[in-house]
């Protein structure tokens, strides 16, 4: 679509959802599962590094639900939170089909997708990125207008 503010608005919706459930599954990691119980399902996974991998998912998905809830530094937590996905998708549902109900990857890729899709077209107009993009202008992407090639009409 390209109409500015309603691309915009559209990725703002979609930074505050994903940032939202990775937030929440940080958090749970955290605070209701503890590091503990979480290192020991990961090893129960077969992570690798299980004491690593539980440290470094939970604090993705804190600091990067956060990072896409305001909108800084999208590109990096985006591919960040892709690449988290992308292990949980390998290390903990590939094997178990498509759906979440039997402990397969749906959600998992869902999830990996969007921050995919955010990592590439960046936070959009409504983020702190558009102001720092002034400056660092790899973090303006998602800002302007889409126009097609000539060739490709």
């Amino acid at each position: 679509m390209n109409i500015p503010h309603v691309r915009s608005i559209g990725i703002l919706l979609a930074r505050i959802g994903f940032g939202v459930i990775f937030l929440a599954h940080g958090l749970q990691k955290a605070n209701t599962q503890g590091y503990s119980a979480t290192k020991a399902a990961f090893e129960g996974m077969g992570a690798p590094v299980p004491a690593l991998s539980a440290f470094l998912a939970t604090w993705v998905e804190i600091i990067g639900g956060i990072a896409l809830l305001v909108g800084i530094l999208t590109p990096i937590f985006g591919a960040l939170l892709f690449l988290d996905m992308l292990g949980a998708f390998f290390i903990a549902h590939i094997g178990k089909g498509i759906w979440s109900s039997d402990g397969g990857y749906e959600f998992v890729l869902a999830l990996g997708a969007g921050a995919l899709l955010l990592a590439v077209v960046g936070a959009g107009k409504f983020s702190i990125d558009t102001v720092l993009g002034t400056r660092f202008r790899w973090l303006a992407t998602g800002n302007e207008p889409v126009t097609v090639p000539a060739g490709a009409r």
